[in-house]
Parts: structure tokens; C-alpha cells; sequence
């Protein structure tokens, strides 16, 4: 007597258990109200009154779990117009924008022309007593690990260079990150998977409005 033919279930191996995967969607704060001067720490407002860009973003982005802000005012009112209903979780002041040193302040037309830098040399430059890119993508970078532990969908509102120190991380390099736009209200949308810790890119500079 032969013996019987293994059956799908005697052969079958059980799957792998799929990794977890949080989702971070960085969002730009609105128009920093900074009367054509530069303001990375200057801690401006806000203008939330185009009601139908925060409405298509809020519509846009849909349902989250967790909410994380930078300290800056600005992102404090952003956060307050499209969700007045939901207080943050926490606010992280390692998410706050670069530090441009004795450049804060000036009109957007008197800041020095550092003529054509290679991306590596303008992600290492560093105003006069500031921060430089590299400098914030050390600073913040740790934030965002932090952000993704808490894991299912993270939704932070925060700053231009916090989303590009979020690309960086996510592709591995901190000058061409720089070569990306971050517009006010934009969400740019990263992943992480747990626990290998991989990131990737799900996309960049999103505009519902």
C-alpha cells in the first residue's frame, strides 16, 4: 500500500509575521507671519486664515493617532486651526527650525549670497553663530525615531527643515535632501518599519488645497 500524497496543509509553511510599519506625515506649519525676514527660531505666528487650504490638508490627511508639534508658536496655531478640537500629545523642542545664528532677523534680501556651493558644502555651512543643515539633521533626527516608536500613524506639524531632515534620514543623505521644496501647509509623508528600523519615502511636498 502506497502511502498518501502529502496534503497543501501538511506541506505549508506558517507566513512570517509582517514587520510594523508607523507612518509619519511632516506637515509645514502655515505662513510664517515674519514680514520678509528671516525667522527660524524667531518665534513668529502664523497665518491660518485660508480656511479651504486647512481644510482640504485636514481632509486630506485623514484619521491619526498620535499628534506632535514643534514649540514654535507657528506650529502651535497650525496645529490649534486644523484640529481645534485635539489638543497635541506632546510638543518636542528638538523639532524646532534651524538656527540661522545672526542671521535671524534680516530682511530676505540682505542675507549673504554664498554663491555656488556644491550640496555637501551647504549642508555643512553654518550661519555665524548657528546651526548649520547637518547640524539639525543630528538634532532632529532622533526626534522622528522617537515619534515612530509610538507607532500606527504619527502626524507632526513642525518646520521645512524638519521635513527635510526627515528625507534625509529616510534616503541616507543629508545634502540632497536639501534639493527638496517644503511649502507651507505641505505634508510629507515617511515610513518606518519596526524593528529592523528601515525608512522610506511614501512622498514630498503634498498640497491638498
Amino acid at each position: 500500500m502506497t502511502d498518501p500524497a502529502p496534503t497543501l496543509f501538511a506541506t505549508a509553511r506558517p507566513l512570517a509575521k509582517l514587520p510594523a510599519v508607523t507612518k509619519i506625515s511632516l506637515i509645514r506649519h502655515a505662513p510664517a507671519r515674519s514680514d520678509g525676514r528671516m525667522a527660524g527660531r524667531r518665534d513668529v505666528g502664523a497665518d491660518c486664515s485660508d480656511a479651504t487650504a486647512i481644510a482640504a490638508l485636514r481632509m486630506g490627511l485623514g484619521a491619526f493617532d498620535h499628534l506632535v508639534i514643534s514649540p514654535a508658536l507657528r506650529c502651535a496655531q497650525t496645529a490649534a486651526a486644523l484640529w481645534p478640537e485635539r489638543a497635541p500629545d506632546h510638543s518636542d523642542a528638538a523639532l524646532w527650525e534651524q538656527d540661522f545664528g545672526d542671521w535671524e532677523g534680516l530682511p530676505y534680501g540682505d542675507l549673504p549670497d554664498l554663491g555656488p556651493l556644491p550640496a555637501s558644502a551647504l549642508a555643512a555651512h553654518c550661519p555665524p553663530n548657528g546651526e548649520s543643515f547637518a547640524d539639525i539633521c543630528a538634532r532632529i533626527q532622533p526626534a522622528l525615531i522617537r515619534a515612530a516608536a509610538l507607532g500606527g500613524h504619527v502626524a507632526i506639524v513642525a518646520h521645512a527643515g524638519t521635513a527635510r531632515a526627515g528625507l534625509a534620514l529616510a534616503t541616507g543623505s543629508v545634502p540632497a535632501a536639501l534639493a527638496f521644496q517644503i511649502a507651507p501647509l505641505s505634508v510629507t509623508t515617511l515610513s518606518m518599519t519596526a524593528p529592523d528600523g528601515a525608512w522610506w519615502v511614501d512622498g514630498v511636498n503634498r498640497v491638498f488645497a
